[in-house]
């Protein structure tokens, strides 16, 4: 019933969901909205970012009514998971970068390095 939906895994839900809460979510797409759109016929997969799926759902509607909503649905949260890994690795990349920085130039012990380098590999962990 899913059509060509392919839904975040489950470990990646939990992400999505903790990501959601602490408020660090970049949401491009909105879900709601490609559910919405997916009851045009391929609405939902184009606004997910998949024409290919877009038109073939335009071949088999009304068909396509069952499963396009679940399309645009599931395809806005995978496109929202992906900017915010990617945004959220950067940010975390600089962070230990700089870190690696004060290191380097002798401003922490490499004890002080250890336990900052923990807190921010932490931060950034949503499992």
């Amino acid at each position: 019933m899913t059509g060509c939906a392919t839904g975040l895994s489950s470990i990646q839900e939990r992400e999505y969901n903790a990501m959601q809460a602490q408020g660090v979510l970049v949401e491009e797409k909105n879900p709601t909205t490609g559910a919405v759109l997916g009851i045009l016929p391929g609405f939902g997969s184009f606004y997910a970012r998949e024409p290919g799926y877009g038109f073939v759902n335009l071949l088999f509607w009304p068909l396509s009514i069952l499963w396009d909503p679940v399309s645009g649905y599931d395809g806005s949260k995978t496109i929202n998971y992906d900017i915010t890994k990617h945004k959220l690795k950067r940010e975390m990349d600089a962070e230990l970068s700089a870190l690696d920085d004060k290191l380097t130039v002798g401003e922490i012990d490499s004890a002080a390095y250890i336990l900052s380098k923990r807190e921010i590999e932490q931060k950034y962990d949503f499992y």
